[in-house]
């Protein structure tokens, strides 16, 4: 059973921007901006004095090379106490609970008592990498004083003159080149997940997102946000709320020519941030907030990239509530991220799997199966979108909410990520 730390940290508050598709609303507002944009929110809705915060701890993906710690920017953009410090994580997908789980053990550990934590991306502000031959033949006269026979020699570098123009990014594993699509696919057929599977899986993850829309679910959370246009978003635009299985039956596969996972059955590239405010239980009280909840447990794993290399949730929720001193009985909400409907069905099939209980946890029986009526009950990241640094906090604050909202006791987050990463929570309420 695990002990309560004698000192807790608590979620106070949870906000973040609209998430809406890559180059569109946003395509002017880099991850910074987004970050911003969440945290004056965030300051806003909770009526804390910026000069309160005392550390910022961000997660992102794309990172901007220009200024990388994105968690001191927003500091410094925000005009926050010149003290408040900060430092950015990142862990892939599982970059914005890192972020949130980081914060969490610093308080408890003394070391503040008043946080902010969160995560941004913004696939429309990718950089675009150039060649490393170019970059080679160019740097030394870009960061020096190059004489004419410098460009004479940068010319010759580049000879042959052929691949001198930037590739298309793919969100690929670096050690396998295998693509996420193709990962999804290969798990779907791993755990037998088929299209229809896959199609009735996202057509409900749209229809709990339109419905948590329609009856102001997410009014608590999201923000609204002015673009440097001035446009004004106030609600996720990626949302569905009228597709149908038959409509997501006739889009074609993406990643194989037979294969399974289409455009309809995916996560998004997707822009947006969200932040959390965590406090030390003490604190909060003393401030007269109150807490939603409390982590319980999480646990962060690793598996092999050239095996299933979105797996991981299925091994990281079970130590999860093996360290919360839980079953899966003892849990009201289910939040998986669901990068792809493959994967978050083959990470359901596994856990309700005695083999693979046995062969890759070391137990007898199953994990158990989840209930569809406790998983993801507002929608995921097929349908909301997915700003890979984002996702986690996003979870951490929907589920938050919820055990606030309902009475309920306990949430178990999954998150799957790039590299083979797994990562989990457990939640519960204050």
């Amino acid at each position: 059973m695990a002990t309560k730390a004698a000192r807790r940290a608590v979620i106070v508050s949870g906000a973040r921007t609209p998430f809406v598709r890559a180059f569109t609303g946003y395509t002017r507002m880099d991850s910074i901006a987004l970050a911003d944009a969440a945290v004056r929110g965030l300051l806003e809705r909770t009526g804390l004095p910026g000069a309160q915060v005392q550390a910022i701890v961000w997660g992102g993906v794309i990172l901007p090379s220009a200024a990388p710690n994105i968690a001191r920017e927003i500091a410094l953009d925000l005009q926050l106490d010149p003290g408040c410090e900060g430092y950015t994580v990142t862990r892939a997908c599982a970059s914005g609970l890192q972020a949130v789980t980081s914060a969490a053990a610093a308080i408890e550990r003394g070391e503040y008592d008043i946080m902010i934590a969160g995560g941004s991306d913004s696939t429309s502000n990718a950089e675009v990498k150039l060649p490393q031959k170019v970059v080679h033949a160019a740097a030394p006269l870009a960061l020096g004083k190059p004489k004419p026979k410098d460009y004479l020699s940068a010319v010759a570098q580049l000879a042959p003159f052929t691949d001198l123009l930037p590739s298309r990014p793919k969100i690929a594993e670096r050690t396998t080149g295998e693509v996420m699509g193709e990962s999804a696919e290969k798990m779907a057929r791993i755990h037998g997940v088929s299209r229809a599977d896959q199609d009735e899986f996202a057509a409900r993850s749209h229809h709990r997102a339109a419905a948590a829309i329609d009856s102001g679910r997410f009014d608590d959370e999201v923000l609204r946000v002015r673009t440097p246009e001035g446009i004004e978003i106030a609600r996720d635009g990626l949302v569905r709320g009228d597709t149908s299985i038959e409509k997501l039956s006739k889009l074609k596969p993406v990643f194989a020519e037979n294969g399974t996972v289409t455009a309809g059955n995916a996560s998004p590239l997707t822009d947006g941030a969200s932040a959390v405010l965590l406090m030390s239980e003490e604190k909060a009280l003393e401030l007269g907030y109150r807490p939603l909840a409390a982590f319980r447990s999480w646990s962060y794993v690793s598996v092999d990239p050239t095996d299933q290399v979105l797996i991981g949730p299925a091994i990281s929720m079970p130590r999860a509530l093996d360290k919360a001193g839980m079953s899966l009985g003892d849990i009201d909400f289910v939040d998986i991220h669901e990068a792809f409907a493959a994967q978050t069905l083959s990470v359901l099939a596994a856990l309700n799997s005695d083999e693979w209980a046995k062969t890759r946890l070391d137990r007898d029986t199953a994990v158990g199966e989840i209930d569809i009526d406790t998983l993801n009950v507002h929608g995921g990241s097929v349908s909301l979108g997915h700003p890979f640094g984002a996702t986690g906090a996003r979870m951490v604050t929907t589920m938050a909410n919820e055990l606030a909202r309902t009475g309920k006791n306990a949430a178990l987050l999954g998150i799957c990520a790039a590299g083979g990463i797994g990562a989990s929570a457990v939640l519960e309420r204050v």
